[in-house]
């Protein structure tokens, strides 16, 4: 594919590294686990979004916007991260996050108000994306330039991201049977089926939902892919049948920790020594862990787990001790 010039500002700590990881592989008996630590990114504790917020900032530095707006659930590892960007390109930074305001604040709201973010709360999700507006509308007749960073930073541009983050990973292992990752607002499963397709990956893309149903992560992500190739010269049409999605671990709802989820983070943490987040990553590796048990890879395939961060959710008041 011919590539036109995208704005990037290079401010992720690339490439992540890929681990193996020996003692969890044994100890479920299936196939070679590895991992790819997008924990690692940089930014404020790391996470995915370092790598969409690269092309993100730029394009606002190019539209001329003076502040950041986004939003998101109250321990928003999204939010925490767009904030710490604002903060070291110096953009002001508005949140709009879904909760009561606690009486004091932790993990990542802690992080959010250290960053100098302006957060206006949000009683009911339902109302989120109107207060959003709203915000936005406020701060463009303030005079202070928002950019609009969307939920997930789960836009074309922001896709991008993960398209060139399969570039390096294949670039680190080109033998890697399945990819496996929590998807959400679908930026980061939308650049890696991009990626998948630019970069000739003959291996298998599988997001495991933390809280959408599986048809609407295969309308939204293949959309989503096919508008981010527009970015890059040339148009791709993605279906939905190309998107590879299981929705079958998120029926407790976004955030609800379960039995499953307290085992994969107890299990990563007792074997390999590594953090993984009650929201996020926590829910992908239950789901990887199922379908291990029950034979859903073979025991010759290696399996990537895409870390994508979020650890600082660990010592959220809702989650704290209750792992």
């Amino acid at each position: 594919m011919r590539m036109t010039n995208i704005s990037r500002i290079n401010f992720a700590h690339l490439p992540t590294p890929i681990e193996t990881l020996p003692r969890l592989s044994e100890a479920l008996g299936g196939p070679q686990l590895l991992i790819k630590r997008d924990d690692q990114t940089g930014l404020a504790f790391g996470g995915n979004k370092t790598r969409k917020l690269e092309f993100l900032v730029a394009e606002a530095h190019d539209q001329g916007a003076k502040t950041l707006v986004s939003g998101g659930a109250l321990q928003s590892n999204h939010c925490r991260q767009t904030a710490a960007a604002a903060a070291r390109f110096g953009f002001k930074c508005i949140l709009v996050l879904t909760g009561e305001k606690p009486q004091l604040h932790s993990a990542n709201l802690f992080l959010d108000d250290l960053f100098g973010a302006e957060i206006v709360y949000v009683a009911e999700r339902k109302d989120r994306d109107r207060i959003l507006q709203e915000t936005f509308d406020r701060a463009t007749n303030e005079g202070m330039k928002p950019y609009l960073v969307p939920y997930g930073g789960s836009s074309p541009t922001g896709a991008l991201g993960y398209a060139f983050a399969m570039k390096e990973l294949m670039e680190q292992n080109s033998r890697v049977d399945w990819i496996v990752f929590a998807t959400s607002s679908g930026g980061t499963h939308a650049g890696l089926l991009l990626g998948q397709r630019m970069f000739g990956y003959k291996g298998t893309v599988l997001g495991i939902s933390v809280d959408e149903s599986e048809k609407w992560l295969k309308d939204h992500v293949s959309e989503l892919a096919s508008l981010a190739s527009d970015k890059l010269g040339k148009r791709i049409e993605f279906i939905p049948e190309e998107v590879l999605a299981n929705a079958n671990y998120c029926s407790a709802g976004y955030g609800v920790l379960t039995e499953r989820d307290r085992e994969a983070i107890r299990l990563f943490a007792t074997y390999e020594g590594l953090l993984l987040d009650p929201v996020y990553t926590g829910r992908a590796a239950a789901g990887m862990i199922d379908l291990i048990r029950k034979g859903f890879f073979k025991k010759d395939e290696t399996v990537l787990f895409l870390h994508t961060g979020g650890q600082p959710a660990l010592f959220a008041d809702q989650y704290a001790n209750k792992i």
